[in-house]
């Protein structure tokens, strides 16, 4: 006689089976070295838990840095990142994109300046488009970014730039080519991060100085994304409207993120360039445009 249940049983084990293996089979191990190289002081980059997080170690002999090994052009890339914990005043932890090119240099940064101990941990963002920089902005977090780690990404595509933190949009700088205003479009760039020292300008302006009684310094990545068109690859993914970051979805800022994003910049922000008058005298046309 034909026992039904064992057979039964038999069938959601083989099921359960094929669907974990294509699981595992279309799982993209997110590790370190797949899509990154070591730049600077590899001595002070720890990998951790097989790749799939680092340690970046700060002290009074080196700080350190790593990149990508391709460059993209348009997409979105995000980490998650623990900053340095307690006294981290003239640490500068940076997750930024970059062209590496000299006199017209794209560039794209997330600058975590440290602070002293009890003070709101500060972000710096700056965007260089076609050589031309200097259009810093400045966020306190709203959380203690050294508890435990946070998603920070760029979003890059022909309608605009939006950097943000655990999915709340801190800055958006657009595309106003058609107002005369460069835009970041046709020189690719690398994926960059560093932990270095900067106490000459990062707390308060550089009141502020290392302690190193402190040191060293550590800092904690992982869960590292990229989704973009690599350069080399083929010449067309760049201006494909198909890519999922260039959808309509991501042409704008949709109604929640636009409220969160009035939300940071009408309570947390610190500094922006395009109010400074003592710098510009005359506001920025990107600023009067709107960004």
């Amino acid at each position: 006689m034909i026992n039904m249940t064992s057979i039964s049983n038999k069938i959601v084990i083989f099921l359960l089976l094929i669907v974990s293996t294509s699981l595992v089979a279309d799982a993209k191990p997110a590790t370190f070295l797949q899509d990154f190289r070591i730049t600077w002081s590899d001595s002070h980059i720890k990998q951790l838990d097989g790749g799939r997080a680092i340690q970046l170690i700060l002290d009074q002999n080196s700080g350190c840095g790593f990149a990508s090994k391709s460059q993209y052009l348009f997409g979105r890339v995000s980490m998650k990142i623990k900053l340095i914990p307690g006294d981290s005043a003239g640490t500068v932890t940076a997750f930024y994109m970059n062209s590496d090119t000299d006199q017209v240099r794209d560039e794209l940064d997330f600058e975590f300046l440290g602070n002293r101990t009890g003070q709101p941990y500060s972000v710096q963002t700056n965007v260089y488009a076609h050589g031309k920089g200097d259009r810093e902005q400045r966020v306190n977090l709203w959380f203690d970014p050294a508890a435990d780690y946070h998603t920070y990404s760029i979003l890059w595509n022909h309608h605009h730039v939006v950097f943000s933190v655990d999915e709340v949009p801190i800055r958006v700088y657009k595309n106003n080519e058609a107002k005369g205003i460069p835009f970041p479009k046709f020189q690719p760039m690398g994926v960059y991060s560093t932990l270095w020292e900067a106490d000459d300008w990062a707390t308060r302006g550089g009141l502020e100085k290392i302690n190193w009684s402190k040191a060293p310094f550590y800092a904690y990545y992982k869960d590292f994304d990229i989704e973009g068109c690599p350069v080399p690859g083929p010449s067309s993914c760049a201006s494909n409207p198909s890519n999922w970051w260039e959808g309509s979805s991501y042409q704008q800022l949709d109604a929640i993120a636009a409220r969160r994003y009035r939300w940071v910049r009408m309570n947390h922000m610190v500094y922006d360039y395009c109010t400074d008058k003592s710098r510009y005298p005359v506001t920025p046309p990107e600023c009067v445009a709107g960004i």
